[in-house]
């Protein structure tokens, strides 16, 4: 069971920072500062808003959930968020919640898959709290694809990474 647990860790790992991770930068470079903060309506959000939404998931549900850091999360200013921050900014808050969440999954015990936890008052199993964070920014990373396409217009060549 370890080493099933071990390589769900490992690849869970990869999808987060060397798939989804560059498919976003990728995207983000074809942008300028407004198209990162344009949105189709007001109920929908910018890729400004679903970067700062999954730095806050990811840091949420890995890094406080699983690796015990302090919980400092305000989702709701994810979404409410109007003024541009500058996207070296917005990846740059990714990118450390990624390593955070990486150190924190790289020193988890496969042993823990099946504990259980409370993560936004849920109780889930730690196997359910990484399954959630791997789903929920592939969603996340393909609205982000799509947006990039409809406003730049461009194939974003992901297969030459």
């Amino acid at each position: 069971m370890n080493e099933i647990g071990a390589a769900f860790i490992a690849q869970s790992r990869y999808y987060l920072a060397t798939d989804y991770l560059p498919k976003i930068e990728r995207s983000l470079a074809l942008l300028n500062e407004e198209q990162i903060w344009w949105r189709s309506n007001p109920q929908s959000n910018s890729i400004g808003n679903l970067l700062l939404h999954l730095s806050g998931n990811v840091r949420q549900w890995i890094v406080v959930g699983l690796g015990g850091a302090t919980d400092t999360r305000d989702r709701d200013a994810e979404f409410a968020q109007r003024n541009a921050i500058p996207r070296d900014e917005l990846i740059g808050r990714l990118k450390q919640t990624l390593h955070e969440a990486d150190e924190t999954l790289a020193a988890l015990d496969p042993a823990r898959l099946l504990e259980k936890v409370r993560i936004q008052g849920l109780e889930v199993s730690v196997l359910e709290a990484i399954l959630h964070v791997v789903e929920h920014f592939s969603m996340h990373a393909g609205q982000i694809i799509y947006i990039t396409k409809l406003l730049s217009a461009s194939d974003l060549h992901f297969y030459d990474l």
